[in-house]
C-alpha cells in the first residue's frame, strides 16, 4: 500500500489507517485475525483509537502487541483537563499493552470554549507537552467536528497533525473542510482524514445496516471508490477506515490502484452530492 509523509515529521503512514472500531465487541481471537490481515496482507501500519470506543483499547492492544514496533499507533483524550486527560493517557497506554503512543490527540473539539479550557492554565495540553517531554508520546495532535475548533488550535499551538473529516459529502454538500484544509497545509500540519467513507445522516426511524457507524457511510463499492479516491486526492496523508471489516477491505482494495480524480470526475463527485444531508455542515 501507498505511505505518505506526516506533516512536518519523518514518519509514513498508509494511506488507509485502521480504525480501532473495527475490533470493538469482537472476540480476542477476531481481533488479532482483522489487525494481522491488516499488516501482513493489507500493508497498513496506522492503527487509531480511543478510549471511548467501547473495548476496544482491550481488544486491539493484546491484537497489536506482536506488531508493536512496525507500526505508527495513535490514541486520544476526550478530557479537557490536565488532570483528566493524564489519567485517561495512562490507562490508555495499560490497555494498548505499549509504553508510548506514537500519536496523542485530542478528541472530536468542537466549542471554542474547549479550547479556551484545553489551552488555558490547568488544560489538557499541559499534559500533553510533559508526556511528550517523558517519552510517552512522540507527537501532538488533534480531531475536531468544528471549522471554528481546527481553525483555533491550528492558531494557538503548534500541533504536529490534524484529524479532519475530509469528505466528499461535507466537502461539496455541507461547504465543510476546504477552509481547514488550506490552514492545515499552510502550518505544515500532517492532515489525516476522517469519514472518508461517509455519505450522510441516517434517516429517522431508518434500520441502520452499519450498526458501528452513527452515519450512514456510502452504498456500495462504487461509491465508496469515488469518495476515498477524493479523499487521497486532497492533500493528506492517509483516511482511517470506518468500524467495519468490510469497508476496511474496500477501503484497501481501492487504495492498491489509487489514482487521483480527473476533474470530469470531480464534477460528478460534486453532483452526486447534491441534496445529500451531510453529517457535518458549515454553520449558517
Amino acid at each position: 500500500m501507498e505511505k505518505r509523509k506526516l506533516g512536518k515529521t519523518p514518519e509514513h503512514l498508509s494511506v488507509v489507517g485502521f480504525g480501532g472500531i473495527i475490533v470493538m465487541n469482537e472476540t480476542p481471537s477476531e481481533s488479532s485475525r482483522l489487525v494481522a490481515t491488516a499488516i501482513q496482507e493489507r500493508g497498513i501500519n496506522y492503527f487509531d483509537v480511543a478510549p471511548s470506543y467501547g473495548n476496544a483499547e482491550q481488544r486491539l492492544g493484546p491484537a497489536l502487541e506482536p506488531y508493536r514496533k512496525s507500526v505508527f499507533l495513535a490514541c486520544k483524550t476526550g478530557k479537557r483537563d490536565a488532570k483528566g486527560s493524564e489519567t485517561e493517557l495512562h490507562k490508555s497506554l495499560k490497555r494498548m499493552r505499549t509504553d508510548h503512543f506514537d500519536l496523542y490527540q485530542l478528541h472530536a473539539v468542537t466549542e471554542l470554549q474547549d479550547v479556551d479550557t484545553i489551552l488555558g492554565p490547568g488544560g489538557a495540553i499541559e499534559t500533553f507537552v510533559k508526556a511528550r517531554e517523558k517519552g510517552y508520546v512522540r507527537y501532538l495532535g488533534f480531531s475536531a467536528h468544528s471549522e471554528e475548533a481546527a481553525l483555533a488550535l491550528m492558531e494557538r499551538f503548534p500541533f504536529d497533525t490534524i484529524l479532519f473529516p475530509v469528505s466528499w459529502a461535507v466537502w461539496y454538500a455541507g461547504k465543510f473542510g476546504p477552509r481547514v484544509v488550506a490552514k492545515a497545509q499552510e502550518k505544515g500540519l500532517g492532515i489525516l482524514a476522517l469519514k472518508a467513507l461517509a455519505k450522510r445522516k441516517w434517516g429517522e426511524n431508518e434500520k441502520h445496516k452499519w450498526r458501528k457507524a452513527w452515519y450512514s457511510p456510502v452504498d456500495n463499492f462504487e461509491e465508496a471508490s469515488f469518495g476515498l479516491r477524493f479523499t487521497l486526492s486532497q492533500p493528506v496523508t492517509a483516511a482511517v477506515s470506518p468500524g467495519h471489516a468490510e469497508l476496511l477491505w474496500w477501503a484497501c482494495d481501492i487504495a492498491d490502484n489509487f489514482k487521483p480524480l480527473t476533474e470530469a470526475e470531480k464534477a460528478e463527485v460534486e453532483h452526486r452530492s447534491e441534496g445529500i444531508d451531510a453529517i457535518f455542515q458549515v454553520a449558517a
